[in-house]
């Protein structure tokens, strides 16, 4: 230990981040330990030395966080819908049900989070990738011996993810099962639990990516959205057949779908762009609409009609 007082002189710790853990203060007296890994819920400064989060999370962040909310949420959606069948009336309210899961989970997530009980967290900002990915940075002065500084620099934005899906993962077992075996009289007993065990094998695969992607995932997710829900849109137009505006209109449910993926478009937006400079970011938002207008200007030309028949008849 070293009594340093004003004096912030002395060996720097190796590694990105491996710091020294404050052990005790009095007035100007600060005594560190040895450098080392620093404790939950601090990360390195640039003297080394491990400082708590106290920072708010940027607005780029929670939308991160909601991104990874959205995930377990749309997969609950598309395999309820999948599995439901056109006949059942069981879908809504496990579309409801699961949106329900969710929400809960993300406010107990977040009353569970430091500081408890109170829906905001404290977090370490975001430098650069490596901020990930630390147990890749620890260091060896002499090529054998490892100093384990691993931590997570990124506090809470790694492991949040994983106490999220958790909530999901328990609330879903308690209440879908109930749900499903009294409403869903309209599917047989092999299918009614489908959508569940689907959830058990996309929360796993959920977990890994976060475990491994989540900071790619962090720096890539608005381009991802934009593209999926491009994507998703125009597939889901060609396959129900729109090719006007009155195609569109004819059913509620083609109105929502739209109206999601509008949601999505303008999330996607607002995450690249960050709103930094309001008056400049907030007119990109009147390109929402363009995708689906896009779509419907040019469906005459491409027929999504005439192909899907074709593909059905295998020509």
């Amino acid at each position: 230990m070293k009594n340093l007082g004003n004096d912030f002189t002395g060996k720097a710790c190796l590694g990105l981040y491996c710091g020294k853990t404050l052990l005790f203060k009095n007035g100007s007296t600060e005594i560190y330990g040895e450098c080392g890994v620093c404790p939950r819920g601090q990360r390195t400064n640039a003297q080394k030395y491990c400082q708590p989060c106290t920072e708010s999370p940027e607005l780029y962040d929670w939308l991160y966080l909601g991104f990874m909310a959205m995930l377990p949420l749309v997969l609950h959606w598309f395999f309820i819908e999948w599995y439901s069948g056109k006949k059942s009336s069981s879908a809504l309210f496990q579309h409801i049900t699961a949106l329900f899961e969710c929400t809960v989970a993300a406010l107990v997530t977040l009353l569970v989070s430091e500081p408890v009980g109170v829906l905001h967290i404290r977090s370490c900002r975001v430098l650069m990738l490596s901020d990930w990915y630390t147990m890749l940075y620890n260091p060896s002065p002499d090529y054998v011996t490892t100093v384990h500084c691993t931590h997570e620099a990124v506090y809470p934005l790694y492991t949040i993810v994983f106490i999220y899906y958790a909530f999901c993962l328990v609330l879903m077992m308690l209440l879908r099962p109930l749900l499903v075996k009294k409403i869903a009289c309209g599917l047989g007993k092999s299918d009614r639990f489908k959508s569940i065990y689907a959830a058990l094998y996309f929360f796993p695969i959920l977990t890994v990516l976060q475990a491994v992607g989540g900071g790619l995932l962090y720096y890539a997710f608005p381009y991802i959205i934009l593209v999926l829900s491009l994507v998703t849109l125009a597939v889901y137009m060609s396959a129900s057949e729109i090719e006007n505006c009155y195609d569109l209109l004819v059913r509620k449910k083609r109105l929502i779908v739209l109206f999601s993926h509008w949601l999505l478009h303008a999330y996607g937006i607002i995450s690249i762009s960050r709103v930094d400079k309001l008056e400049q970011d907030l007119p990109l938002l009147a390109l929402v609409p363009t995708p689906a207008l896009f779509y419907l200007f040019t469906a005459k030309f491409t027929e999504p009609s005439r192909i899907l028949s074709e593909g059905a008849n295998g020509h």
